[in-house]
């Protein structure tokens, strides 16, 4: 017994020598039937306790990374001789290596080493065109374009509008969520009045374009005519506050604008409204007067636009037909126009120029919420969405915008300078834009660690007849910022 065991298992172990060798021989330039034919084979000649289709999956399991071995192996070998000539061409430059094995990293040495060159040489090639065109992109958009003058802080909540008065003393109106609408000093910042009348934010703030009385809307559903009546303080010193437009350093929110600000306490205050506009079913978000000052037009969450007779304080019309919440209304600055916008991704343009015609029309240019359509001196309407676009109309053909301005952030209440036709973009990001009404950008104003908003910036204001500051911005950092813009040095450097 012990002899034919012996014979039987060398007999086994010739037999499995003869298939291995066979095995190894057609393996080098077999198909992958040949494959599956030794595997077979394999399996025939191999005593095992697992079941044949377990084996046959296990082979070829084994037989697909096998073939990922021969690529890998295949790649190595072509990267060798990359490397060697490689190694050849810098050596005819005078670099040499020893060895190109890849093992011993002479693959990294090399792809470090020309790196490092390339770098070198771009940084000698180019060092000193980018170093004009650094220093030309400063001294464009420097303190001598933009400027930061002065703050205004007192607020206790956030600043959704501001405007300038258009008669004497001139001084900057804001309406803020904190239920009031104060009044300041342009040149020292210093709060002259605070209007007290509303139970509600205040969220919008217009002037009368002869006499000293404001309009504000509310979210008590009402807007509020009074008058003011301030005194100018003796104007300091202005700090130089400026910094490089192009400085767009991120900070955190946590600053010393979270803390709680104690208004100003000193300033005189009016409590009482001389006409109170009621007939809104919803939050009144925006109010403008019309030309000539004898009527004004409200915007509110209800869906509705009214135009009020302001001596008498009777409705005259109610202008419907928005699908959703109203966002903001203007008037036109000569004409008897009227644009209102709407969370309906439209604008409408409302004409009462002709008494007894009442005539509408509907612009759907946007994606989404238009916050505002502003009219321009011209025949224009410049138009900012929540879709991060704005556009510029052209009232004679309003079929489709002649200009379209995209962003990288959702716009808030715009505003276009009269003489120079800029347009001043506030954004969801704390960003403050100026485009011009071809829709090329302009400048960026400066926003970092020590100045400028920290939060949403909500609305924004020319004022060009002002000489310290001609553009005002507010945001829910419960600030509002006068700036100095160089429109001749802008205009000519863009």
């Amino acid at each position: 017994m012990p002899v034919e065991s012996g014979t039987s298992a060398a007999a086994r172990q010739a037999k499995q020598k003869r298939k291995s060798h066979s095995l190894s021989i057609r393996r080098t330039n077999s198909t992958e039937q040949d494959r599956s034919g030794l595997q077979r084979e394999m399996l025939e000649g191999q005593d095992s306790k697992l079941p044949l289709s377990l084996r046959s999956n296990l082979l070829d399991m084994f037989s697909q990374i096998e073939r990922e071995f021969e690529n890998l192996y295949i790649e190595n070998l072509e990267l060798r001789r990359e490397i060697e000539t490689l190694n050849d061409r810098l050596a005819a430059d005078g670099q040499t290596f020893e060895g190109a094995d890849l093992a011993k990293g002479a693959l990294k040495t090399k792809a470090s080493h020309s790196t490092s060159q390339l770098s070198q040489k771009l940084k000698t090639t180019y060092k000193a065109s980018t170093s004009k065109i650094v220093s030309s992109f400063k001294a464009t958009t420097s303190r001598a374009v933009c400027q930061l003058v002065r703050e205004y802080v007192g607020h206790r909540d956030g600043i959704w509008d501001l405007g300038v008065t258009r008669t004497q003393p001139v001084v900057l109106g804001t309406a803020s969520a904190d239920h009031t609408a104060m009044l300041w000093s342009i040149e020292t910042g210093k709060c002259l009045l605070k209007y007290l009348g509303h139970q509600g934010s205040v969220n919008s703030i217009k002037f009368h374009p002869t006499e000293q009385m404001a309009l504000t809307a509310s979210g008590d559903q009402t807007a509020h005519v009074w008058r003011y009546m301030v005194q100018l303080p003796t104007p300091q010193p202005v700090a130089d506050m400026s910094t490089p437009c192009e400085d767009d350093v991120d900070f955190s929110d946590k600053d010393e604008a979270d803390g709680e600000v104690e208004g100003p306490n000193d300033c005189p205050s009016v409590r009482v409204a001389t006409t109170t506009l009621r007939s809104h079913q919803g939050v009144v978000i925006a109010a403008d007067w019309l030309v000539g000052g004898k009527q004004v037009v409200t915007a509110s969450w209800d869906r509705a636009a009214n135009l009020y007779d302001v001596e008498t304080s009777e409705l005259v019309h109610s202008l419907t037909g928005h699908d959703q919440e109203l966002t903001h209304c203007c008037t036109h600055p000569t004409q008897r126009l009227v644009v209102t916008s709407s969370r309906d991704t439209t604008f409408r343009l409302w004409d009462f120029r002709d008494p007894s015609i009442h005539s509408v029309n509907v612009f759907q240019g946007h994606t989404d919420t238009v916050t505002s359509a502003v009219f321009t001196v011209g025949d224009n309407v410049v138009s900012g969405s929540d879709d991060r676009t704005v556009k510029v109309w052209d009232l004679k053909n309003m079929r489709s915008p002649i200009a379209t301005i995209r962003t990288d952030s959702a716009v808030n209440r715009i505003s276009v300078s009269v003489n120079q036709r800029i347009i001043a973009l506030p954004h969801d990001n704390r960003q403050v834009r100026l485009f011009d009404m071809s829709g090329v950008r302009l400048a960026r104003l400066p926003r970092s660690n020590r100045q400028g908003h920290r939060r949403m910036v909500c609305c924004s204001a020319w004022c060009e007849d002002n000489a310290s500051c001609n553009l005002f911005t507010c945001g829910f950092d419960r600030q509002a910022i006068g700036w100095n813009i160089n429109i001749p040095a802008l205009l000519q450097e863009k």
